[in-house]
């Protein structure tokens, strides 16, 4: 079996073909037969998990599992603790009303690499970052939950799966995960162990 962290890049498909010739996950991980954990949006950047453990696979992608996935959010406005309490108790978005999750605002990430091309600076609008953690998957769900509570996502970053963050991975690298961090994610995900 194969466990594999990348830091996907902006504007990145999560799959290993595209018919319109836009960057792939194909382009980053010459590792064959694995498949990504969930999904992570084009135009968002971050931890994603690859492997060819499909029990593995669909627990740590199945909302029933209730597994953490942590974003941090460059958000458009300044961060209000009622913006955050909607957040934590859940918000109404298109597809339905949200599982709570938690929400702190956060200085923002001192570890985060320079976006390419970056976040568009407007000297009147000031910018924030929150730290949210969600087990749901809905389509962007973290840009609609920010949006629904007055604060547009403007960069969206996935930092953690569970206890596995990105550490210095920059993005496009990947390595192997540890055997420990294997049984981590199992532990928390509920899966069998494979011998």
């Amino acid at each position: 079996m194969r466990y594999l962290l990348l830091n996907k890049p902006y504007e990145v498909l999560t799959q290993f073909t595209d018919e319109h010739g836009r960057a792939t996950l194909k382009d980053f991980v010459p590792v064959p037969d694995v498949y990504p954990v969930g999904r992570l949006d084009f135009d968002s950047e971050g931890l994603l998990l690859l492997t060819d453990d499909k029990q593995l696979q669909h627990r740590l992608s199945d909302p029933k599992f209730k597994v953490p996935k942590t974003y941090w959010a460059q958000v458009e406005g300044l961060v209000s603790e009622a913006a955050l309490g909607q957040l934590r108790q859940g918000v109404q978005i298109k597809e339905g009303f949200t599982a709570p999750g938690e929400a702190v605002e956060l200085p923002e990430p001192t570890q985060l690499w320079p976006r390419n091309p970056p976040i568009r600076y407007r000297a009147s609008i000031p910018t924030s970052w929150l730290e949210i953690q969600i087990s749901q998957g809905m389509n962007r769900q973290v840009r609609k939950m920010c949006a629904a509570v007055g604060l547009p996502c403007l960069r969206l970053v996935r930092a953690a799966i569970g206890p596995l963050g990105l550490g210095e991975l920059q993005p496009g690298e990947w390595r192997e995960l540890s055997p420990a961090e294997v049984a981590e994610l199992r532990k928390i995900s509920g899966a069998a162990r494979r011998f």
